[in-house]
């Protein structure tokens, strides 16, 4: 009997016909083969797929101890995943189903905007703002010919963004290779971990006539996936092991039609061309700063840090149009895995699955992973955004509990402030999206978010959006109070007969009172904080990331909260519900968190402690510790309020002396 056979009957989804020749083939075959790796890979997945939980985990357990370190691994992590299925098999969880076929045609309904008209007008305007800048540097150089200046200034911007669009990929495939060990596969590979996957990706490919993406894998359990490229026919396609270890096949398959979906769309090569006109931007400030800070004549040091401060403002409005438009692909992408797995519920699932992974793999690190960071922008979930849907999906008893967690994304007026500095969009905001593609496929919908969506019609509007705009321009204050001190200080020193103390000093005052304002609204009396736990905290759908929830939280310190840096002095909590990362401040400043960083928090990882602090949710939540109390008695407090209060008030009172001594 052939190997073949069998795992033929397994991808056209034959179960029961795969594990009988599966079986016979084992039985013929010596034990020490790649073929008879192969088809044990095969007949544990066969064994899945049919709900043979039991036979699927024995083994597992046997192939654990495989001499192919590549197939010990993998044995070791599908066991994980196993256990997971056969958990949910017992306990009778409700998973919402799927369509019987793919390629169902969904209507989007507003979501995301217009794909189309975003990249247009975001690389519109971007290649607009280095042009202009490009001509700048023409003028500023000092053409004789106006017209071979202009044409000069065209070809250097399309010349180096054309080298840049070609050149990048094989850049990034040696960043990745270097970095994360990035291994190319061939698609049997991925055929063996997940059929489903490969059926996608070859049906996907001939539908689109796209060449099959080069296929990468990084050994990290900590679950992403993520594509790059300059052309759909040479796109790069990589996920992470974690992603087979928490996901299954069929939530797999989403992941990958996701991916598939940013290369039909050209998404990464006009991310590709965005991105770098914006550090061209960055590239020309820097580059004029520098020159207009050094010797020679007046009128052209003047023009060069005008053309600075130009090419830095066309440097912020084109990264929020960068966001923007990555913010809108995803949406996009989401749309098309839907589409084409009929599996709406499946992507839902995958991106509550990988929060719950990067939490699940973050609890048993001493230091954030520096993959999950370096590729955040890239990767199909932002991972700043993972602790609170991945804490609910962790403990949550049932789905409703994990949509819960969602309101804030959905209905808190702060959750669409903080997404304008995402590359993605919020998680609730998505999943409430494939919820509606769901519906239109007449599917039962994941997290029953039907229920949260009507719960969050009902949240008292005055709590949500009442102060709002008030809280937006406080979270700002001291911004605001220093360019209202420059303005009030320039007039007055015009009014006064030149009297420049107003200059330098009222923007002091008007810095020192922001920070104080802002300090007595961020950091309320704590003497009342209750007890309570991480997943409460982070369910709830009025949370401010600038009012802070005093709360006191009992858990263990498992690691620090700066990814790569061994130094670090913010730390990470664990409590029976979820994880959380607490924000330390000495009363020394810097070089007091340095040094706590450096002597202290080793010594404090792995023990039970108490902390009090102000609870905040934004983009990602965490706490600015007050005090911190372990179960062998030691005591560590933080001074977030106090160094505001002493800042604050030593910038209104330096900013009076200005005022007062100079004339």
């Amino acid at each position: 009997m052939s190997l073949q056979s069998g795992l033929d009957a397994l991808k056209n989804g034959n179960y029961q016909e795969a594990i009988e020749l599966l079986e016979d083939f084992c039985r013929s075959e010596s034990s020490g083969t790649s073929d008879y790796a192969k088809a044990q890979m095969g007949l544990i997945k066969a064994y899945q797929r049919a709900g043979q939980f039991e036979q699927a985990m024995m083994l597992c357990q046997q192939l654990m101890h495989s001499q192919n370190s590549q197939v010990s691994e993998w044995a070791q992590q599908t066991y994980q995943s196993l256990i997971s299925q056969a958990q949910t098999q017992q306990t009778g969880t409700h998973t919402a189903g799927r369509a019987a076929t793919a390629g169902v045609k969904l209507a989007m309904g507003g979501v995301g905007g217009s794909l189309a008209l975003a990249s247009g007008v975001t690389i519109t305007l971007l290649f607009g703002m280095v042009f202009v800048l490009g001509l700048a540097v023409v003028l500023i150089l000092g053409s004789d010919n106006p017209s071979q200046g202009l044409i000069f200034a065209i070809a250097i911007t399309l010349i180096f963004n054309t080298l840049t669009f070609f050149l990048a990929p094989f850049l990034m495939d040696l960043t990745q290779s270097w970095l994360y060990q990035t291994r190319w596969v061939d698609f049997s590979d991925i055929e063996i971990r997940s059929p489903e996957t490969a059926r996608v990706l070859r049906r996907v490919c001939q539908q689109k006539n796209l060449k099959m993406p080069r296929l990468g894998i990084i050994s990290d359990n900590n679950p992403t996936a993520f594509t790059y490229g300059s052309l759909p026919n040479s796109a790069r396609l990589v996920v992470s092991e974690g992603l087979f270890k928490y996901l299954d096949d069929d939530e797999i398959a989403t992941v990958y039609a996701h991916e598939l979906g940013h290369i039909v769309h050209w998404d990464f090569a006009v991310m590709t061309v965005a991105s770098t006109l914006v550090q061209m931007c960055y590239l020309i400030y820097i580059t004029f700063r520098q020159f207009g800070r050094g010797g020679g004549d007046n009128k052209i040091k003047d023009a060069l840090q005008t053309a600075a401060i130009t090419a830095y403002v066309f440097y912020i409005v084109g990264t929020y149009m960068v966001l923007y438009l990555s913010r809108t692909r995803e949406y996009f992408a989401d749309h098309f895995a839907a589409e084409s797995t009929g599996n709406p519920n499946g992507l839902s699932r995958a991106l509550v699955k990988i929060a719950y992974g990067i939490v699940e793999e973050g609890s048993r690190s001493k230091e954030p992973s520096r993959l999950i960071e370096g590729t955040r922008a890239l990767g199909i979930y932002d991972a700043k955004a993972a602790s609170s849907t991945g804490t609910a999906y962790r403990v949550a008893s049932d789905k409703q509990k994990v949509g819960r967690v969602f309101l804030w994304d959905m209905f808190n007026p702060w959750g669409t402030w903080m997404e304008l500095n995402s590359t993605h969009p919020l998680t609730g905001k998505r999943v409430r999206a494939l919820s509606t593609y769901a519906e239109q496929l007449g599917l039962d919908i994941e997290f029953d978010m039907g229920r949260i969506v009507a719960e969050g019609k009902n949240l008292s509007k005055s709590k949500l959006y009442g102060s709002f705009v008030l809280d937006v321009l406080l979270y700002g204050a001291e911004t605001i109070g220093f360019v209202v001190g420059i303005i009030a200080g320039i007039f007055l020193a015009a009014g006064t007969s030149g009297h420049i103390g107003f200059v330098f000093g009222l923007p002091l005052i008007g810095l020192g009172i922001g920070i104080l304002i802002k300090a007595l609204i961020m950091y309320p009396d704590f003497s009342q904080a209750q007890p309570t736990d991480v997943l409460t905290l982070m369910s709830d759908p009025y949370a401010s990331p600038l009012r802070g929830k005093p709360a006191k939280l009992q858990g263990e310190l498992i690691g620090r909260g700066d990814s790569g840096y061994k130094f670090g002095s913010d730390m990470m909590l664990q409590d029976r519900s979820g994880l959380l990362y607490l924000h330390y401040c000495s009363r020394f400043g810097p070089i007091g968190n340095f040094l706590f960083g450096m002597k202290r928090v080793s010594s404090l990882i792995g023990r039970e402690v108490g902390a009090t602090g102000w609870f905040r949710r934004g983009a990602a939540s965490y706490m600015d510790l007050i005090q911190l109390k372990s179960e062998s008695g030691t005591v560590v407090n933080s001074y977030h309020r106090f160094w505001s209060l002493v800042l604050g008030s030593m910038l209104t009172i330096g900013g009076i002396v200005c005022v007062v001594l100079i004339k």
